[in-house]
């Protein structure tokens, strides 16, 4: 800062622009017979508090001013408290909600964290429920979001580190993990990785920063991070070792490093006894497979059909084909996402009647009409369902993609065209990697029988009685 106070004012005054910022206020006061002014952004400032906080300043006499500012912040009646000579960080402070004071003579600017945020109440996430454990879910404001977690893990292990990316937006970023289980080497990793961020804005919150923190290559799309909604659900993984993200103004947390074991858990697992959790884990990793391989096999038969065993017959298509099966399916898979995005821009009050209409059309009439075969529209309905056996929508399409090109060359090169998909398919996993470098299949591959149990079978918590 300079050390005239006029310059002071009249560089903030330029930089925060409060006479064209309506909602950016600047006011100058008298604080023990001293010049000074104050910073704070309408909306973001607890109203009661910063009228004490006033009256606590204006009501101070010289002869009660310290000689530092560092000496009127220990005075303060409030907690939150802090002093700063840089204008960068003044700057950065206001704009987030907190309520500068500079008073002639100081060389630092008192800064008030008394802010708060417009936010929504804690509440049930709608797309990450589960059918039993706790209904809060994450919102937009960082701080409840941190506050979810400690209130599950009181721990002094417990690390919730904050940092800023964005030139122009500064988004706060917040790590949460704990300090004895975390891979420091891992952690100092996406710690560098954030600080390197050269960006204007993370104008998406956490897909930007995803897409900052790992460049993947285009043409694999299976993700490389798991995201929730629950502090249930992050709580667990940063007690296993790994690190939750948190992103302001998002209401989901980031979890990484993930492999594609992990995309495919889910909360339920742990909220019912071991048995039935395995039986739920195992039914979700068959079902993973069949969404995948259920559509071209049945393709590949049908462009065979003398494979087929006598026992089995009554799967082939027993009704005039009048357009091609995998032009059938190409346009199915086109039509559910078609009905995907529709669903998400209908207002709710028009949802049920539009439902019923698209259920009509798209099903019987869509039939009796000879555009799709019977057969083609039920499989097509088990994969569509499907899909949403696992949270993940990343994996979901990773799965759509390869299952579309799948089809298009058995069609296209029948069993070899099947054959060489599936290769495709394991390659891209199989190469896949990890955030933190490690295999996309661990435990498979390095194998580990113990981590591999773990993932397949739901085994009972540590410190359960036989």
């Amino acid at each position: 800062m300079y050390q005239n106070f006029e310059e002071n004012k009249q560089y903030l005054n330029s930089k925060l622009q409060p006479d064209i910022n309506f909602d950016l206020v600047s006011r100058d006061i008298t604080i023990g017979n001293r010049k000074a002014v104050f910073f704070f952004i309408d909306g973001f400032c607890k109203d009661e508090l910063m009228m004490k906080l006033l009256q606590f300043l204006m009501g101070l006499k010289e002869e009660d001013l310290p000689q530092q500012a560092s000496g009127l912040n220990k005075v303060m009646p409030y907690v939150e408290v802090d002093v700063s000579p840089d204008f960068d960080t003044i700057i950065k402070n206001v704009l987030s909600g907190v309520f500068a004071v500079l008073i002639d003579g100081y060389e630092d600017c008192i800064l008030i964290d008394s802010r708060t945020y417009p936010a929504r109440s804690v509440s049930e996430p709608e797309k990450d429920k589960a059918l039993r454990g706790s209904k809060d879910g994450f919102v937009e404001t960082i701080i409840f979001n941190t506050a979810l977690i400690r209130r599950r893990i009181r721990s002094t292990d417990l690390r919730i580190e904050t940092l800023c990316a964005g030139k122009e937006s500064k988004t706060d970023i917040v790590l949460c993990y704990m300090d004895e289980r975390v891979d420091h080497e891992f952690l100092d990793k996406i710690k560098k990785r954030i600080k390197d961020i050269k960006v204007d804005a993370l104008t998406l919150n956490q897909e930007s920063l995803a897409e900052c923190l790992f460049t993947s290559k285009w043409y694999n799309p299976f993700p490389k991070f798991k995201y929730t909604e629950r502090p249930d659900v992050a709580s667990a993984q940063i007690l296993e070792g790994n690190i939750i993200v948190l992103v302001d103004n998002s209401p989901s947390a980031m979890i990484l490093p993930i492999s594609i074991l992990d995309s495919v858990e889910e909360v339920d697992d742990y909220y019912f006894p071991p048995i039935t959790g395995t039986y739920l884990r195992i039914s979700r990793f068959l079902i993973f497979i069949m969404t995948y391989l259920l559509t071209p096999t049945f393709l590949l038969f049908m462009q065979n059909q003398h494979w087929i065993p006598e026992a089995f017959r009554f799967v082939i298509v027993k009704e005039e084909v009048n357009v091609p099966l995998v032009w059938q399916f190409l346009i199915l898979e086109l039509a559910i996402d078609g009905l995907k995005l529709a669903a998400i821009n209908t207002p709710s009050m028009l949802s049920t009647p539009l439902s019923v209409m698209a259920a009509l059309v798209l099903g019987e009439f869509s039939v009796k009409s000879g555009w799709f075969n019977s057969e083609v529209m039920l499989y097509m309905a088990f994969v569509a369902i499907a899909n949403y056996t696992h949270q993940s929508y990343e994996l979901g399409y990773a799965i759509k993609f390869f299952r579309i090109l799948n089809l298009v060359l058995t069609a296209i090169f029948d069993i070899w065209g099947y054959i060489i998909a599936l290769i495709i398919f394991a390659f891209a996993i199989i190469k896949n990697k990890m955030v933190s470098g490690q295999s996309y299949i661990y435990p498979l591959l390095p194998f580990s029988f113990k981590k591999l149990g773990k993932v397949l079978i739901r085994t009972r918590l540590p410190g359960s009685r036989e």
